[in-house]
């Protein structure tokens, strides 16, 4: 049975869609019909997307759409980078790498480099030559980002960086790294003594330690990065010193707006491949998809999705507008990852037996999932935000 999902059957009736927006979805959707589908669960197993397809990616013009002309992109908006989230996550959720890559820790080169660092380094974020993480999170040191012990002191017109990392996606294949360090360790404060730095990944004295072995999301790398007096030249400062913080914060809204997309598609997709499933399986002589309790199940879920859909779209809108929807977006990432994470069992139940097996892939999209709610801020963090744009 063809796959009619949600999100097809809505896009062309969505705001701010033109036709050149859906020319780039049917070339990128054709591409990784061809070049990622049939090869996607052996890059599981592999515990990697090959080097080789972020290459094909560039040289397609997938990566970074929105890098502006004057370094070689499309100054593309938005929506394109909608759908590169989309596409990417209708493949499968160890894609997401590429997503970070592109729609996440790229314009950070954009939005606080210097010139001289933004004709480095965007050509290659563009081409797939050069691939970006960006390295927050520490063993000690998660959601509460002042408390990272990762430091960076100044030395002459250096910069020595001592400090471990985990949990960084794009960790084992990354060329290049946004590392958030602390350059005044004693500012009170101590958010006001964070910054950014770039450190390329040949530098004396960076390794990489484990690639981690998670429960989901396989083909997407993540490792610990580990720095030991990495000595990099203070024109490598990312932005302003002592004002990574607010850098990073300013860059959220994006992040977690991604995020949700990504969490949306999935629901969307558990939805349509359990529609397809009960309405094929026969049990007691007639479709499981005849049972009262069947279809209850599944209208719940449909209204779920059609709610989210219409939220993260107005978003969507938003963001485009250059509107402060900080806390809206909070909201959408914690509401829809959180109803996505409900679904997967759900979902899982109406295939029976089926749905834990391997072969079928809602097994797959219970694994992925269930990470959703807590990276690009835990849904209590986003809950803590909200309330304080409640004024409580």
């Amino acid at each position: 049975m063809a796959n009619t999902s949600t999100l097809e059957v809505k896009n062309k009736k969505r705001s701010g869609f033109t036709e050149q927006h859906m020319m780039f979805r049917d070339s990128l959707r054709g591409f990784l019909d061809k070049e990622a589908k049939p090869y996607f669960d052996q890059w599981e197993k592999d515990r990697l997307v090959p080097r080789s397809f972020w290459k094909k990616m560039g040289d397609q013009g997938f990566l970074c759409p929105w890098v502006n002309e004057k370094y070689g992109g499309m100054g593309a908006d938005f929506i394109f980078t909608v759908i590169l989230s989309e596409e990417i996550r209708r493949i499968g959720a160890g894609m997401g790498g590429l997503g970070v890559h592109s729609s996440i820790v790229a314009p950070y080169i954009s939005n606080f480099g210097t010139e001289e660092q933004k004709k480095k380094y965007l050509p290659g974020l563009m081409s797939g030559d050069t691939i970006i993480a960006v390295a927050m999170t520490e063993p000690g040191a998660g959601s509460d980002l002042a408390a990272i012990s990762t430091t960076a002191i100044k030395d002459g017109d250096s910069y020595i960086i001592n400090g471990q990392k985990t949990f960084i996606s794009n960790g084992i294949l990354a060329d290049l790294i946004v590392v958030v360090c602390k350059t005044d360790p004693k500012a009170d404060p101590a958010h006001k003594g964070i910054s950014l730095l770039l450190v390329e990944s040949d530098t004396p004295g960076f390794s990489r330690g484990r690639q981690l072995d998670k429960v989901g999301m396989h083909s997407q790398d993540t490792s610990e990065l580990v720095f030991e007096d990495v000595r990099v030249p203070a024109t490598n400062l990312l932005g302003e010193e002592g004002k990574g913080f607010y850098h990073l914060m300013k860059e959220l809204q994006q992040e977690r707006l991604v995020s949700a997309i990504g969490t949306q598609v999935a629901a969307e997709e558990m939805l349509n491949i359990t529609l397809e499933y009960v309405k094929e399986r026969k049990a007691f002589g007639q479709s499981i998809g005849s049972f009262q309790n069947t279809q209850f199940k599944l209208a719940e879920m449909a209204t779920q999705v059609q709610l989210g859909r219409a939220f993260l779209d107005d978003l969507i809108v938003k963001h485009m507008e250059g509107q402060d929807i900080y806390s809206e977006v909070s909201m959408a990432k914690w509401w829809i990852s959180d109803n996505a994470r409900k679904m997967a069992p759900e979902c899982m139940q109406l295939h029976g037996g089926y749905g834990y097996m391997e072969e079928y892939k809602i097994a797959r999209h219970y694994r992925d999932i269930a990470v959703a709610p807590i990276y690009a801020g835990s849904n209590e963090i986003m809950k803590v935000i909200i309330a304080k744009g409640l004024g409580l």
